[in-house]
């Protein structure tokens, strides 16, 4: 019993130090710990096992990432409601290596060392080859996973294999070269994606690594590699690769879309989700961001302010952009007649939520005035919670944080089969494929709104960007695509629109767009992370990223 009552705590023990700290204090209870989990006599390894399940719980959250909103309320996307939260470093520029609001570099680097603590005791454990070979495996997906994590914040950082370091050890690392942190990833991926297990697991199991993650991590990583933030001297064979690594994902045979694109966010698992971080059923993403005109437990902090700008990049049901004259877009009516998914992602005025129209107009229930934290753009976020337009209250909500799924892999594809080889054929069927499931009118030529005949890679390249942006809103994509593709200076020092409504006396409503935040983005230092004042500090042979040296 004792045993078994120190894994409750075991996470907490094995997580405490990282890479390039020592707490000399904690050493005998980490020793004890670690020869309590790797123990001969666990004759199930179920010890072991609970060490290894230990390191996802490392996994980042998409939700809540950056103060009290998603990564997203950083971006073109949305803002935080209350000036208070620490999301607007990031839009205001004010981040530096003091002020790093994101915390990957502790926790990523926890993650690893806890990986090569497991991965240096497993052999001690008595059970048999093959699972030590997939638990082994999956150690090693989620070391790659958080050096994945480091790179595309920080570009190249130390690499420290598989040594685990003693407390007693100066570990003064220098910072490996960008690419030589990208190819020991895909070197990790490639060694151990045939060691998982291929297809979607049973239900106890899912959250867990298999064949399906490595290829998808892979695939974004060799997709951000192409990209021109990583990828300076224009090197087409890195599409060309990333498209291939995108493929292998897809010949898998294993993953497709799931029916319904709202489902898909509140399902225990679907034939979509390739990996995500398991999570309890809860109320939380309803209370934190739902809007705040509501009675008692039903009430929501509406923590996050999507944009006017992401509204107006949802096209309409028959799939062309507002701007078109032709898509039938009513300036007077300006939610009728969208993209299916701009309901499924934003809560705008007159959208049934709670059993009454969402009311955002100005003095409405959602949009009192006053100090309340409340909507600064006139929207609320809906994507992430459960079906509640004819409840009255929230209910717990399955939810995972999916941080790889198939509708990615088409895109990841679709761009670089795009930027290799031009708007060829497949790239064509792959967007076609996600604005079919997304509810988009096929049309006469059935391309689903995409303009036919498009053979300059450089339009079609916004057509995919764009569809990347509506189809993965707040799913943590859109802070990471805009710096690399290097549009981040553009998009960023425009300014974050809102839509202020009000009502008139005949109970129609008056829209004019309104400027919400103005953001400042240094295209000199902030395409890359300020390496923490506390490593360059301790170590000296950390070296600063340009821009942010004292």
């Amino acid at each position: 019993m004792q045993r078994k009552y120190l894994l409750y705590i075991i996470a907490g023990l094995c997580t405490v130090q990282t890479a390039c700290q020592r707490t000399l204090e904690s050493e005998p209870q980490d020793r004890l710990t670690e020869e309590l989990v790797f123990d001969q006599i666990d004759k199930n390894a179920d010890n072991a096992k609970s060490f290894l399940l230990g390191n996802y719980a490392l996994l980042p959250s998409i939700s809540n990432r950056i103060g009290n909103t998603y990564l997203d309320a950083t971006t073109d996307d949305g803002m935080a409601s209350n000036d208070n939260d620490r999301s607007g470093d990031y839009r205001l520029g004010r981040i530096s290596p003091l002020n790093v609001p994101d915390n990957s570099w502790d926790n990523c680097y926890k993650g690893i060392r806890q990986a090569n603590v497991f991965l240096s005791k497993i052999d001690g454990v008595p059970t048999t080859d093959e699972l030590k070979k997939q638990w082994k495996a999956e150690a090693r997906f989620l070391r790659a996973f958080f050096y994945f994590e480091l790179m595309k914040r920080w570009g190249g950082v130390p690499l420290v294999g598989d040594k685990v370091f003693g407390f007693q050890e100066n570990i003064n690392l220098s910072r490996n070269t960008l690419e030589e942190t990208k190819n020991y990833i895909i070197a990790e991926l490639d060694a151990i994606k045939d060691q998982l297990q291929p297809n979607i697991m049973s239900d106890g199991e899912v959250g867990r690594a298999n064949k399906g993650a490595a290829l998808a991590l892979k695939s974004r990583v060799l997709l951000y590699w192409a990209s021109p933030q990583y990828n300076t001297a224009g090197d087409a064979q890195r599409w060309t690769d990333a498209a291939n690594a995108a493929k292998e994902v897809m010949d898998l045979n294993v993953y497709s879309l799931a029916p319904a694109y709202i489902d898909m966010f509140i399902a225990g698992k679907s034939t979509e989700m390739i990996f995500a971080k398991m999570q309890a059923p809860s109320q939380t993403v309803e209370q934190q961001n739902g809007p705040v005109g509501y009675l008692n437990a039903a009430a929501g902090k509406g923590l996050t302010s999507p944009s006017q700008n992401l509204v107006d990049a949802f096209p309409m049901d028959n799939g062309l952009a507002i701007t078109d004259p032709l898509s039938g877009y009513d300036p007077t009516k300006p939610y009728d007649k969208r993209d299916p998914r701009l309901d499924a992602t934003i809560l705008y005025n007159g959208k049934k939520w709670l059993n009454r129209p969402v009311e955002t107009f100005e003095g409405g229930k959602d949009k009192p005035g006053g100090i309340v934290v409340q909507t600064k753009t006139g929207y609320y976020m809906r994507k992430f919670m459960g079906k509640f337009e004819s409840t009255a209250a929230y209910a717990n909500t399955t939810r995972h944080m999916i941080h790889f799924r198939y509708a990615e892999t088409l895109l990841n594809y679709a761009e670089a089969l795009n930027e290799a080889s031009g708007p060829v054929k497949a790239v064509y069927d792959n967007l076609v494929l996600i604005r079919k499931r997304a509810g988009i009118k096929a049309g006469t030529n059935n391309l689903y709104g995409i303009p036919a005949g498009v053979t300059d890679k450089n339009v079609m390249r916004k057509i995919i960007q764009n569809e990347r942006r509506i189809e993965m809103a707040f799913e943590e994509q859109r802070f990471w695509d805009i710096r690399r593709w290097k549009i981040a200076e553009d998009v960023m020092n425009k300014p974050l629109e809102g839509m202020k409504i009000e009502k008139k006396t005949d109970g129609s409503f008056a829209y004019t767009r309104f400027t919400a935040a103005t953001s400042t983005f240094d295209a000199s230092r902030m395409y890359w992370y300020p390496v923490p004042y506390s490593e360059i500090e301790t170590n000296p042979n950390m070296r600063q990223n340009a821009g942010w040296e004292y």
